[in-house]
C-alpha cells in the first residue's frame, strides 16, 4: 500500500474510463466561424520549449523517436492542433518558470515520443488508483488521442522539473467540461488535473510548489480567466491539503458520477494574498 502522503503528490486527477479517455470533453459541436476566432486551425508547427539538456526520456524535438534520425534540427516538430489552439491562449507557448524546486515547464505530450513513460506512470499503483488507466500503452494512447486530437478544450502536457519530465498535466476549459455542469462555471474558468510520475518526488511538497507555479502560470499566460479549479477526491485529505497550501480555497462539495469531490479555487482577485 502506498504510504497515505503518496496521495498528495501522486494523482490529485480525476479517474476517467479508460475505455473512452474523454469522457471528461462535453460534446458542443463549435462553428467554423467560432474555431477561426479561436485560431483551433492555427497550423500547429511550433515547437515545445525543452530545456538544454534534457535526459533521454525527453528526447529533443530534432530526434523524437529511438532509431528514427527525425527531421533537420532546424525544423521544428510538428505539434498538436490542441497545443496550438486559442481555446486555451496556446500552452505550447508558455515559458518556463522558476520555483523553489527549479526551473518548471509544462511541455506539450507528443504521442510517440511520450507515450512509454506515461503509461508506465498510470500503471504505478498510487496513481492507478485515482486515474484508473492502468494496463498496456494502448490503455494511455487512447486516453490521450482525444485530446491530441480535439479543438484544444483539454492540452495533456509533461511537467518537467530542472530538464527532467516528472509529471503528468491536463490544462482543460472547466466551462466546456462536463464539470460545469455541477458547479456555477464563468466563462473561462481552467481546470487542471495531474498526477506527479516519480515516487522520489512525492511527500516533499513538491506537488504543492507545482500546482502554485502552474496555476500561476494559467493566469499569466490566460488574461481572460478569473479562476484557475480543480476536483480533488474530497476523502483526499493531503490532497485537499496540498491544493489549500498552494492558494486555492475550498469552495464546495460536488456531487460528481465517480466521486463526491472537493471544488477548490484559486483566483486571480486573490493570487497576491495566498
Amino acid at each position: 500500500m502506498a504510504p497515505a502522503d503518496a496521495h498528495i503528490d501522486a494523482a490529485t486527477g480525476p479517474a476517467p474510463q479508460a475505455d473512452t479517455g474523454a469522457e471528461d470533453t462535453l460534446d458542443l459541436e463549435l462553428s467554423e466561424e467560432l474555431l477561426a476566432l479561436f485560431g483551433a486551425d492555427t497550423p500547429a508547427t511550433a515547437a515545445p520549449h525543452l530545456q538544454p539538456g534534457a535526459p533521454a526520456s525527453l528526447p529533443s524535438p530534432a530526434s523524437s523517436v529511438p532509431g528514427d534520425a527525425g527531421p533537420a534540427a532546424d525544423t521544428p516538430p510538428a505539434i498538436s492542433r490542441a497545443a496550438a489552439s486559442d481555446l486555451l491562449d496556446r500552452p505550447a507557448d508558455w515559458r518556463p518558470v522558476t520555483t523553489p524546486a527549479g526551473v518548471f515547464q509544462l511541455v506539450p505530450v507528443r504521442l510517440e515520443r511520450d507515450l512509454a513513460v506515461l503509461s508506465r506512470w498510470m500503471n504505478d499503483p498510487a496513481v492507478a488508483a485515482f486515474w484508473e488507466l492502468a494496463g498496456p500503452e494502448a490503455v494511455t494512447a487512447a486516453h490521450l488521442r482525444p485530446q491530441l486530437d480535439g479543438d484544444g478544450r483539454s492540452v495533456p502536457c509533461l511537467g518537467v522539473l530542472a530538464g527532467i519530465p516528472m509529471s503528468y498535466w491536463e490544462i482543460y476549459r472547466a466551462d466546456l467540461d462536463p464539470l460545469a455542469r455541477h458547479y456555477p462555471a464563468r466563462p473561462h474558468d481552467t481546470g487542471i488535473h495531474l498526477l506527479i510520475g516519480g515516487v522520489h518526488n512525492r511527500g516533499r511538497g513538491v506537488g504543492t510548489t507545482l500546482l502554485r507555479a502552474v496555476a500561476d502560470l494559467v493566469l499569466d499566460n490566460r488574461p481572460q480567466c478569473a479562476r484557475v479549479v480543480a476536483e480533488p477526491d474530497l476523502r483526499n485529505t493531503p490532497s485537499v491539503s496540498a491544493f489549500l497550501s498552494a492558494g486555492f480555497r475550498f469552495s464546495a462539495e460536488l456531487e460528481l458520477p465517480d466521486k463526491r469531490a472537493a471544488l477548490m479555487v484559486r483566483d486571480r482577485n486573490h493570487r497576491a494574498q495566498l
